[in-house]
């Protein structure tokens, strides 16, 4: 017995030295990472101050440095608001204002600069760039020049998540939405911002309001408009695991469901005739009205963790993909209505394309994606793997002009032609340094590139 004593007093005391390391550690990471961005907010506060001593540029001229000297002309800039949502418009990967140049033999960067931290994406509208970044202790919008780079303003509050496998900084990207910003920080601030000039004019918290506990690696799901209502997935209990506020005035219009949350933001999409809004959460896949949030469909979709991250694709009027490294695997649901009433069903299931925090894209026919960093073709129609080539990491993916733009986990930008005859790489450049998550952006021939440090611009309208 005092034998037996004597270990469990070893094992105790030697739980409360690991509990004491892990604690001294954590501390000493965290005050690591709160230097890190201090130094790194001081050296975008002094780029900025170098930025408003230059002199401006109208906005319709032609940036000089997106092409050699003996490049062809582009035209003036009619800028539009084709990139208005995460991943654009339709929240789909798409970018279909028009054609793109893909000769990239002499492209270099339009500009290229420091950005703060974090793994949001771009939106815009009007040739202004939007994103939400980490700047010291402080969350922040900021609203960029599309053509040059140049701050035009920016709206900060004290807000820091600080995670070491992802690193520092908000996840979610923002939404525009007829001249209004909607900004979500990863600790649930959710903000409504002139898009003219960064002017608040609501805020929320959608954890507090939800009663809901922040997600591992922080709040990622980019606020969707829907009508006069901004759709968010604080993953609450007791009706709130999706919220929708006015987006006017702030206050919640309605909110459903009991879920946890996960990584991938909601969309609008229309299937089997009927409007809706398509959300994963953490077991499972819901179709829910736009008015409301009624539930019009489910179908079970677990993971480990609950750790979805990529977003539903469309590949007809009544089918959609999903994808997820965690629960290694993809599948193809039906959507079919009888009545009011909707069913899903699965009709393919595949391992060969495990989206992690990456979503495919569908044309004409087929499902381009990574499967677990590793470039693959569908058919959509019956899961078929095509063909796999290429190694792009923890890389993204959009399509445009029947080509592929990929980012890839290291900063480089890639021209992929999307065929089903086989995995064709055309170019690869250097975009930005160091590890890149965050999805590109492509707004009127501008791709826009970012990743926790620096940021870019590539104009690729057509010569």
């Amino acid at each position: 017995m005092r034998r037996l004593r004597l270990i469990i007093i070893t094992i105790v005391a030697l739980l409360a030295v690991a509990l004491v390391v892990w604690v001294v550690t954590e501390r000493i990471s965290r005050q690591r990472t709160e230097e890190t961005l201090a130094r790194q907010a001081a050296e975008i506060a002094a780029h900025r101050q170098g930025q408003r001593g230059e002199p401006t540029v109208a906005p319709s001229a032609t940036p000089a440095a997106a092409s050699a000297p003996d490049s062809p002309a582009v035209p003036a800039i009619a800028w539009t608001t084709g990139w208005t949502g995460f991943r654009g418009a339709r929240r789909d990967g798409r970018y279909t204002a028009g054609p793109i140049r893909t000769d990239w033999t002499t492209l270099r960067p339009t500009w290229r600069q420091p950005v703060g931290g974090g793994h949001a994406s771009f939106v815009a509208a009007n040739g202004r760039a939007f994103t939400i970044e980490q700047r010291g202790p402080e969350e922040v919008a900021a609203a960029y020049d599309v053509l040059t780079g140049r701050e035009l303003w920016r709206n900060a509050w004290k807000a820091a998540f600080i995670e070491n496998m992802g690193g520092p900084g908000p996840r979610a990207t923002p939404t525009v939405h007829d001249g209004t910003l909607f900004v979500l920080g990863a600790t649930g601030e959710l903000r409504a911002l002139d898009a003219s000039n960064g002017k608040l004019r609501w805020r929320a918290n959608i954890l507090e309001d939800a009663n809901a506990e922040n997600l591992n690696w922080g709040m990622a799901a980019s606020p969707l408009v829907v009508g006069n209502t901004v759709v968010t997935v604080p993953g609450g209990g007791n009706g709130r695991s999706i919220v929708a506020y006015d987006r006017a005035t702030g206050r919640v219009a309605w909110s459903a469901l009991d879920d946890e949350g996960s990584y991938s933001s909601p969309l609008r999409v229309t299937l089997a005739g009927v409007d809706q809004i398509v959300v994963v959460l953490a077991t499972r896949v819901v179709g829910l009205s736009p008015d409301r949030g009624t539930l019009l469909w489910e179908f079970p979709w677990p993971a480990q963790g609950g750790a979805h991250a990529a977003q539903p694709v469309v590949i007809g009027d009544n089918r959609v993909f999903l994808s997820s490294a965690s629960a290694a695997a993809g599948a193809a649901l039906e959507i079919t209505r009888d009545g009011d009433r909707l069913t899903a069903r699965e009709v393919w299931r595949t391992n060969r394309m495990k989206n992690d925090f990456t979503t495919s894209v569908h044309h004409d026919g087929f499902i381009y994606g990574l499967d677990a960093g590793i470039l693959a073709c569908l058919d959509a129609a019956s899961g078929e793997l095509k063909w796999k080539g290429g190694r792009y990491g923890n890389g993204q993916v959009l399509l445009a002009s029947g080509h592929l733009v990929i980012t890839t986990d290291d900063g480089e930008v890639v021209l992929v032609r999307a065929t089903p005859a086989g995995h064709q790489e055309l170019v690869r450049l250097s975009a930005v340094e160091g590890r890149t998550w965050n999805h590109p952006a492509l707004a009127d021939g501008f791709l826009l590139v970012r990743n926790a440090a620096q940021m870019a611009a590539f104009d690729l309208r057509p010569r």
